[in-house]
C-alpha cells in the first residue's frame, strides 16, 4: 500500500484474530500513511472518532470470542465427563491388515505412500499404523482443564 490509500474490508473480524493483532495492523497502516474502512461497520480510521470506534469494536469482538471459547471448552469437558468420545473416529482397519502393512514395509520394497495407496488410506495414516506412533496429543486444548 502507498500513502493515502485506504484498506477496505467487508467485516472487521475478517481482518485480525485478536485486538492486539488489529491494533498492530492499524499502527502499520498509520505508519504507511494509510487508513482502514469497513463496509459493514461504520469504521473509517481516517478520523480520530473512527479509530476510537475501531478499538472499541475490536475489544468487544475479542471479549465475545473469549466467551465463545470458554463455553465451548466447558461443553467439551462436560461431554468428556459424560463419557462421550471426542475427536476423530478411530480407523476401522483391523489388526490383521496392520500386520500385513508392517510386513510389506519391513520387506523393504514398499514405501508408506505405496502401502497407503494399496490399502486406500492416507500416507500419514499408513505411517502411524505401521510405526504405532502418533505425533498428536489427545485433546491438547482440554488437557489443561481436565
Amino acid at each position: 500500500m502507498r500513502p493515502g490509500m485506504v484498506l477496505v474490508v467487508w467485516k472487521l473480524d475478517r481482518l485480525a484474530r485478536s485486538l492486539k493483532d488489529l491494533l498492530n495492523l492499524l499502527d502499520r497502516l498509520r505508519g504507511m500513511g494509510c487508513a482502514l474502512r469497513s463496509l459493514t461497520e461504520p469504521i473509517d480510521t481516517s478520523s480520530p472518532l473512527g479509530e476510537f470506534v475501531l478499538q472499541m469494536l475490536g475489544a468487544v469482538a475479542q471479549f465475545e470470542r473469549s466467551l465463545i471459547r470458554e463455553r465451548s471448552v466447558a461443553g467439551q469437558i462436560a461431554a468428556y465427563k459424560r463419557g462421550v468420545k471426542l475427536g476423530r473416529k478411530t480407523h476401522s482397519i483391523g489388526d490383521e491388515t496392520i500386520a500385513e502393512m508392517r510386513h510389506l514395509y519391513a520387506s523393504g520394497g514398499f514405501t508408506y505412500p505405496d502401502i497407503a495407496a494399496f490399502f486406500g488410506v492416507h500416507a500419514s495414516t499408513a505411517k502411524r499404523l505401521i510405526t504405532g506412533k502418533s505425533s498428536r496429543r489427545k485433546m491438547p486444548v482440554l488437557s489443561a482443564y481436565l
